[in-house]
């Protein structure tokens, strides 16, 4: 039983991030739990984890051993449950990275609720618009809106991420709207930092569009502001400014043409198998909030856009991010 409880140890480091929050997890100190890894390793003859100051992350050999144990650890746990018929409450700490702007809007508002519900659970909720390596940073989950790759990490769609072109009314009273794509050439777009290439589906199929204006800035949430503000044109998801568009202040122009429909929000994680129950509860709340219309999209007209003649339909991808 010391070679199970060896393996449930090292899945435990890998899901958790950290020998010490494993060991929090389970009850252990952190002597304790690097004894038992390297026992397995030294049984083995094979190094499961590189291990530095700042971070853990698996080996070659380690990424194949994990995706083996979370299999048996995951039958041993159905089980149990078969036979107990508990109802595992989530607990420990969920760490979760999601992009600065959405964090913001759409989940933490939300959290008061979600930990209520939850009392035994305490959640680390990071904020970046970077890449985040989630085995490697020591993530449970990540939520990504982007068109995913493959990769041996699991993706659940939460909602649809529609990006349309708007602008405020003040603006297009003073500049008229654009009757075409064209005619955005004529107008003040506003981008953020390497966004000045707008790619938009609409009739007649795919459509890159340059455009340009007069202000420069790396921040997403800027370009929101100065556009409800009346700066100029923007091409901005409706989880960004539905709101917006909701009173009025912002109309939506050019509606048979908007950004990829592939692009969705997702919550990403590392196996389908042994996952924990604060995460699956995690995921559950989000897609009960949001789906299947997300309350951002209410009262909008988003009807689906009209495929060019003979286009095949692209068939959504695996997630990488």
């Amino acid at each position: 039983m010391s070679n199970l409880t060896d393996m449930e140890v090292f899945a435990r480091v890998v899901t958790a991030g950290s020998m010490s929050a494993a060991g929090r997890e389970m009850g252990l100190s952190p002597a304790v739990v690097s004894k038992r890894i390297r026992r397995l390793e030294e049984r083995l003859g094979a190094r499961m984890l590189q291990r530095t100051t700042r971070q853990i992350a698996l080996t070659e050999e380690g990424q194949g051993f994990y995706e083996r144990v979370v299999a048996i650890l995951a039958s041993l746990e159905e089980a149990e449950a078969f036979v107990t018929r508990r109802n595992t409450r989530p607990r420990g700490t969920l760490r979760v990275s999601a992009p600065t702007s959405f964090g913001r809007m759409h989940i933490a508002p939300h959290m008061e609720r979600f930990l209520r519900d939850n009392p035994d659970l305490n959640l680390s909720l990071m904020l970046s618009d970077d890449f985040v390596d989630i085995v490697g940073e020591g993530y449970d989950l990540a939520i990504r809106i982007a068109e995913l790759e493959n990769s041996s990490l699991i993706a659940r769609r939460l909602a649809d991420n529609h990006r349309v072109i708007c602008a405020a009314p003040g603006y297009l009273e003073r500049h008229g709207a654009p009757g075409s794509l064209d005619e955005l050439a004529d107008h003040n777009c506003l981008f953020a930092s390497s966004q000045d290439t707008w790619r938009l589906e609409g009739p007649e199929g795919p459509a890159l569009v340059r455009v340009n204006g007069n202000m420069q800035t790396n921040s997403s949430e800027v370009v929101r502001e100065c556009l409800v503000a009346g700066l100029g044109i923007a091409l901005r998801s409706t989880w960004d400014v539905g709101a917006q568009l909701q009173s009025g202040a912002l109309r939506i122009i050019l509606p048979q043409y908007r950004a990829s429909r592939h692009v969705g929000v997702h919550a990403v994680y590392p196996s389908r198998r042994f996952l924990p129950v604060k995460v699956r509860a995690f995921i559950d709340f989000l897609a009960d909030l949001y789906g299947p219309q997300p309350y951002w999209d209410s009262g909008l007209k988003l009807d689906a856009i009209p495929a060019a003649p003979g286009a095949a339909a692209k068939a959504p991808s695996s997630s990488r991010r």
